[in-house]
């Protein structure tokens, strides 16, 4: 069974330059960019509000970049569930997975 998942996502140019200045400011190497946000999203889907938070999600434009992390077994079912649920709510929603990464990115940015 293959344990890790490599996943894609594309984000704007400002949160691309954000995303690095702080994986380096909370002293994570870029090698541990997949870390970073892995534990962003955990982070996300923790809160009882998280498809409120994904479903705002269409503020943001631009998507210039794309990024690439690798991902944890355990990490991609929770996301793929995340998927499903958010999908029930909001069934004509685009790039739900680059949205929750992203929602992820930005809480984490935000909150810490």
């Amino acid at each position: 069974m293959i344990t890790k998942h490599k996943i894609s996502f594309v984000v704007p140019e400002n949160l691309y330059v954000d995303l690095r200045e702080r994986i380096i400011g909370d002293r994570y190497g870029f090698r541990d960019k997949s870390k970073w946000i892995s534990e962003a999203i955990e982070k996300l889907l923790a809160f009882n509000n998280f498809i409120e938070l994904v479903s705002y999600g269409d503020e943001l434009h631009g998507f210039e970049k794309t990024e690439t992390i690798v991902i944890d077994y355990a990490l991609k079912t929770k996301l793929e569930e995340a998927i499903v649920k958010i999908r029930k709510e909001f069934p004509m929603i685009e790039g739900v997975k680059s949205r929750i990464v992203r929602t992820a990115i930005l809480q984490r940015l935000l909150r810490g």
